[in-house]
């Protein structure tokens, strides 16, 4: 039977208000009715000191007698403190006060937030010791997280570090199989996630296998057979794996055409030379691509002719591709990538803070040739730039 300890809250009147409870040792909750727990549960979520009203409403009016059951069998096992106040003959409740808080979650299956906020410190400590360079953005996309989701996603990041440790390379659902254990394991809004965070194709890591597209005039020997790309009446499309298991190209490429848009790769792709090869650049090139065209052409080697979009991040796409024939001591170009072809398109784009950064960033390195050099001049001058489908 329960003891009370009923502390005075008005000395001014005798009696009239009180906080009651009890000194018993909270009860197990095993033998409460799945009701009375769902109702607890939303009573604890609200933090645990609530005016009585609010939480009777929580119960509905038509189970007000269910939760002042709930609540004598809370105040007589332990689980609360209540304030009561005399009227109409009868102690009636006012306010309650949930007690023992981190076992009543814990009882309950919830979640504590100071111990989640703990176990979070904790976790972005070792993070930080552990994550690589290239993966410590994250830390501050999390920081920004309610608690609970940081908890649910830094193990993305944790798999992501092993992906790169490991110098894996695969599609989505092969990294969702290693995170989650489950091929179909991240939501779309788990992936937009990493997306923003990250170039997730700079990690090897592919919505499908990546295709290298190319058009060339060449037969590529493989272990497995030939692969005469001239046979193609637009272009080809190979996987990495393929690439790697080419050993020999025969034909003659005279030039190799880096085109980034899509769309104008396949125009060229269709209008080129016979003896010319065209190969499609994804945006900024990722590690595959870089891969397989440097293996293409220490079999093929020829003088490339790169053209991209004539806005910043195309000088620094057309810069990263170039990288490839000059660790060749191969000749390099820009193609399509003057200041006349920009001035020369019907529909132009304004400048953004961001690409103003970019073009300082990129005028800083001397590395730009001299048409790019002018290119950047003009975007500069004019605060404009532009995208090559609309020429090319």
């Amino acid at each position: 039977m329960a003891e009370w300890i009923d502390t005075p809250l008005d000395k001014r009147t005798v009696c009239q208000k009180r906080l009651r409870q009890s000194t018993n040792a909270p009860q197990p909750l095993d033998t409460l009715p799945a009701a009375w727990r769902d109702l607890l549960a939303r009573w604890v979520r609200r933090g645990g000191n609530s005016r009585w009203e609010t939480l009777s409403n929580d119960a509905g009016n038509n189970q007000v007698q269910l939760a002042y059951s709930l609540l004598d069998w809370l105040l007589r096992s332990g689980w609360a403190a209540v304030a009561q106040q005399w009227k109409h003959g009868d102690w009636l409740p006012q306010r309650v006060e949930l007690l023992h808080l981190p076992q009543l979650r814990n009882a309950l299956g919830l979640r504590d937030a100071a111990n989640d906020e703990q176990r979070w410190q904790a976790i972005r400590t070792g993070l930080t010791n552990t994550l690589s360079e290239s993966l410590i953005p994250a830390l501050s996309a999390l920081d920004e997280m309610p608690i609970q989701r940081a908890l649910s996603r830094y193990p993305l990041i944790v798999a992501l570090q092993q992906w790169q440790d490991e110098q894996r390379s695969g599609t989505r659902r092969d990294f969702a199989l290693l995170a989650r254990a489950d091929t179909k394991g991240l939501s779309e809004s788990e992936w937009a996630w990493l997306e923003h965070i990250f170039d997730l194709a700079e990690f090897r890591i592919e919505r499908h296998t990546p295709l290298l597209l190319l058009a060339a005039p060449l037969t590529l020997t493989t272990e497995q057979g030939d692969l005469a790309l001239m046979s193609c009446a637009d272009f080809a499309a190979i996987t990495p794996a393929t690439m790697q298991s080419v050993t020999a190209a025969n034909g003659t490429v005279s030039r190799w055409q880096l085109v980034e848009n899509q769309t104008s790769f396949e125009r060229v792709a269709k209008q080129r030379d016979e003896n010319v090869g065209v190969i499609w650049v994804p945006g900024f090139p990722p590690s595959w691509w870089c891969v397989a065209v440097g293996q293409l052409i220490d079999l093929a080697p020829a003088p490339a002719y790169i053209a991209c979009d004539p806005d910043p991040a195309g000088i620094a796409i057309a810069l990263k591709a170039a990288a490839l024939w000059q660790a060749r001591d191969l000749a390099w170009h820009p193609w399509k990538m003057s200041a006349a072809d920009l001035s020369g398109l019907r529909a132009r784009k304004p400048l953004t803070e961001k690409d103003q950064l970019q073009l300082a960033a990129l005028r800083n390195t001397n590395l730009l040739p001299a048409e790019l050099l002018a290119l950047s001049e003009w975007m500069l001058e004019k605060g404009e730039k532009g995208e090559q489908e609309g020429y090319l």
